[in-house]
């Protein structure tokens, strides 16, 4: 107890110490919660649930959140083609609670978003819709009369070779690093889709080429990446240039694709695809396993590999190595404390990686070296809701930092 005034003073000094942050997930559950990961001064964790709130629809799919206004945007993978979903703006307050602003309909199958901007600071937010076949964009921020902006809604001529792609299923959509370009990766179409942002409108335009992939691919989700280097101009000056790279995982085969990128003339982007290998040991994932998620963190990549049961009965997370030509090759395989890994995200210190298993419905919370991007053992784990089944849109969607 902190009752005299020594005590007082280190008990405030322990306390000092301690540090707490907060992560969202999302379950198909209907609900959105609030974890809090407790960190005490000799770097033990407590991963626990703060509270939870009945939201975003009947199936909450995906979190995107504007730490500068504190609003979380929750998709809702309800509907297809023909039933309508939702988009829904949630408060986060600095303890966590999560309060309801607005709700609108959107285009059924949400399962990822990005928020981009315009001219003035204006922001938007853009949205693949899977099961709906559709992009779409909303203007921010969302209040209950809010409508779409745009919906880009795709056909196939033909389904394609997998069961998967009797559709278009757009998967993911992200930025260039210039915020001049929304790429959306369609599972169904085997392409990635390329929009050129309007900056006077918030409109997206599609008349850029987009990737095309061998049937059977599958392109679900992407990162860019990019490198500066030192240029020679004379024997005294330098100047430095960068060089970009685009890295896309595909769930149907299984391959990471890499392309270099320019910004063409015609305001387009131009890709010519330098590497294409499977991010696994000996360049074969085991039957029924699938990459699915993609990200960055400092001089390494890292692609979650769902239903491997690399870590039996856990599956695995694949540690990349990034070279200065722009390929990629395969360093190690880490477990993933949970299984069907639909997603992970590290935090801004790049010391904690949180990853999202969907079938085992837990967040796992796992030591990442900031030098070495290795990462380590989970610290923290906490089931979030029910266990969902392995090939079903059951158990957790999604989690993010509250950062």
């Amino acid at each position: 107890m902190c009752l005299r005034p020594p005590r007082l003073l280190a008990c405030l000094s322990w306390l000092s110490l301690a540090t707490a942050t907060n992560l969202y997930a999302t379950h198909y559950n209907g609900n959105v919660y609030t974890l809090s990961l407790d960190r005490s001064d000799n770097d033990t964790y407590s991963l626990t649930l703060a509270s939870s709130l009945e939201t975003c629809g009947s199936m909450p799919s995906w979190l995107t959140f504007d730490s500068e206004s504190r609003t979380l945007y929750c998709s809702d993978e309800t509907g297809d083609a023909s039933v309508n979903g939702s988009l829904t703006a949630l408060t986060a307050d600095h303890d966590g609670t999560l309060t309801d602003t607005a709700t609108v309909v959107a285009p059924g199958g949400g399962v990822n978003s990005v928020i981009y901007t315009g001219d003035d600071g204006d922001q938007y937010l853009a949205i693949a819709h899977y099961s709906g076949s559709t992009v779409s964009t909303f203007p921010l921020p969302l209040r209950s009369a809010t409508q779409a902006l745009q919906v880009f809604r795709y056909n196939l001529s033909e389904p394609g070779v997998n069961p998967q792609q009797d559709a278009p299923h757009p998967h993911q959509v992200f930025l260039d690093p210039t915020g001049s370009f929304v790429l959306a990766p369609d599972l169904g179409a085997d392409l990635v889709r390329v929009y050129a942002i309007d900056k006077s409108t918030g409109q997206l335009d599609s008349h850029c080429p987009d990737i095309t992939y061998p049937a059977g691919s599958g392109p679900r989700h992407g990162v860019f990446w990019t490198t500066e280097h030192s240029v020679l101009t004379s024997q005294l000056n330098t100047r430095q240039q960068d060089s970009l790279v685009l890295y896309i995982v595909n769930e149907l085969d299984g391959h990471l694709k890499a392309f270099t990128v320019t910004y063409a003339s015609d305001g387009c982007l131009e890709f010519e695809e330098i590497q294409s290998f499977v991010p696994y040991p000996d360049n074969q994932l085991p039957q029924g396993a699938t990459p699915s998620e993609i990200r960055q963190g400092g001089s390494s990549l890292y692609v979650s590999i769902r239903s491997d049961h690399g870590f039996s009965p856990n599956d695995s997370m694949a540690n990349l190595d990034h070279f200065s030509n722009g390929t990629v090759g395969f360093h190690e395989l880490t477990s993933a404390y949970g299984t069907v890994p639909r997603t992970f995200v590290i935090n801004k210190a790049g010391d904690l990686i949180a990853i999202g298993d969907q079938s085992s419905s837990n967040v796992a919370i796992v030591t990442r070296d900031p030098q070495t991007g290795k990462l380590g053992e989970a610290v923290a784990s906490l089931q979030v809701g029910e266990p969902g089944e392995v090939g079903t849109a059951t158990g957790l969607s999604s989690v993010i930092w509250d950062e």
